[in-house]
């Protein structure tokens, strides 16, 4: 699977079933693996409290890639 392939997928928290927004970036470990993805916030995830546009989804919380969205397990405050 490539990057653009990834790219074209929503990523959804299954925790609450919100669209949390779409992959922008990926960190790449030393060996090669990667290591997590950086996700542009949809407008419904931005908190008004932060700045940041954008929030770091940890490889080991996806629980599923599916062919049209990334399932990730994650707390949002």
């Amino acid at each position: 699977m490539r990057l653009s392939d990834l790219q074209n997928k929503d990523i959804v928290n299954i925790d609450d079933g919100k669209k949390i927004g779409n992959i922008i970036d990926v960190i790449i470990d030393k060996e090669g693996n990667m290591e997590s993805l950086i996700v542009q916030k949809s407008k419904f995830i931005t908190n008004i409290f932060s700045n940041k546009d954008e929030m770091e989804v940890k490889w080991k919380q996806i629980e599923k890639i599916g062919e049209d969205v990334i399932l990730v397990s994650m707390v949002i405050y």
